[in-house]
């Protein structure tokens, strides 16, 4: 086994000029991009600081007490997020995720998600107003998101056993205020709620039956997410990879499950159901199974940069237009102009890029950018 080296880099990479294009490209609804991908999904990250330390995500060795993290006023404010989020509406969005770090450390949050419930698809449409989060927050704050607008939340609990999840978070923190969050969010009505849980091979395989027993039935989706390689803070090694197919043969021994539809294009879980009808469990495979072919996701950051892949390497500065005095057209003409030059799929070809290729390349961290 070979030995976890964590680099200690920034995870904010130089960004690219977002150009405003000599020719005006026109808001039609319908973006594509190089491989045919409709822009459909934007995903917003609110904030760079969360109060978990995941290993796989924000480790301590890198994220300790004097990481520099982005100050304030380098944030994009609500109304600015709002804006590029109309702009990007305009150009066939139907679907706004609000990410992080943890989004519900930003403070004020629900100002945000009341604005962004407003806006409307191009045909007029409420958009799907979703928000990632690791629950911690989650029961004081469900009812005034939810009357703020917001529809869904999806919570990340990699474990029910309380030894394993406070290891995992690295902060100590009980899984039991996770849950209550759960079934806060439940009863605010942000449903159908779904619980993401990273299965990290060595670490918390054996949580996958319990976490599937305490779920069946509940009218909570689970999903099974592989450990992925984002960025380079989190030490991965593809020895600690728990393939889906794995995952959903544990699961299959003790519950049989049936194969689901996809719930929507680009949809990113493989989806089962248990066939007595008690529910259902997905697979995100991104390592084994990738599934860039119907990518339709755009991540924006905390203060600005316009990333096409979870895996990219750079970003481009859509806030230099915001603060500079560029129209919304302008905007629109420099975002559609980026997402028509996308080719990114990563994920197709990992296995395909040379090795010193990829232990030189840099990558922007997922707590940067969210999931």
């Amino acid at each position: 086994m070979s030995e976890r080296v964590i680099p200690l880099v920034d995870q904010r990479l130089a960004a690219l000029s977002a150009a405003v294009p000599g020719t005006p490209v026109p808001a039609t609804g319908t973006l594509l991009d190089r491989m045919h991908r409709p822009l459909r999904d934007l995903r917003i990250s609110v904030t760079d600081r969360c109060n978990f330390r995941c290993s796989y995500c924000m480790p301590k060795e890198v994220f300790d007490k004097d990481y520099p993290y982005l100050p304030h006023a380098a944030l994009l404010s609500f109304e600015e997020i709002t804006r590029v989020a109309r702009i990007f509406v305009a150009h066939g969005v139907h679907k706004l995720r609000l990410t992080g770090g943890e989004p519900l450390l930003r403070k004020n949050l629900e100002i945000l998600v009341a604005q962004l419930a407003e806006l409307r698809t191009v045909d007029g449409k409420p958009l799907d107003l979703t928000l990632t989060t690791n629950g911690s927050l989650l029961a004081r704050k469900a009812r005034a998101l939810k009357e703020a607008g917001l529809q869904r939340v999806t919570v990340s609990l990699d474990g029910l056993d309380d030894a394993v999840f406070r290891s995992m978070n690295d902060v100590d923190f009980p899984v039991a205020q996770v849950l209550d969050g759960i079934a806060a969010a439940q009863a605010a009505g942000l449903g159908p709620v779904k619980v993401n849980m990273v299965v990290k091979r060595g670490t918390n395989e054996h949580e996958i039956l319990p976490m599937a027993r305490h779920f069946k039935g509940s009218g909570i989706a689970l999903r099974f997410i592989e450990y992925m390689d984002v960025g380079a803070t989190n030490g991965w090694r593809m020895d600690e990879v728990l393939p889906s197919a794995e995952v959903r043969r544990v699961i299959a021994s003790a519950f049989p499950l049936v194969p689901l539809d996809h719930s929507a294009q680009g949809e990113t879980a493989e989806r089962w159901a248990y066939a007595d009808g008690s529910g259902e469990v997905g697979f995100i495979s991104s390592v084994t199974q990738a599934f860039c072919g119907d990518c339709n996701r755009a991540r924006l950051s905390t203060e600005g940069k316009l990333y096409l892949c979870l895996f990219a390497s750079n970003g481009y500065d859509l806030r230099e237009l915001v603060r500079g005095g560029a129209s919304d057209e302008e905007i629109g003409s420099a975002i559609a102009h980026i997402w028509q030059g996308r080719a990114d799929r990563y994920s197709q070809l990992r296995g395909t890029l040379p090795a010193a290729a990829e232990s030189g390349r840099k990558r922007v961290e997922m707590s940067y950018i969210g999931g």
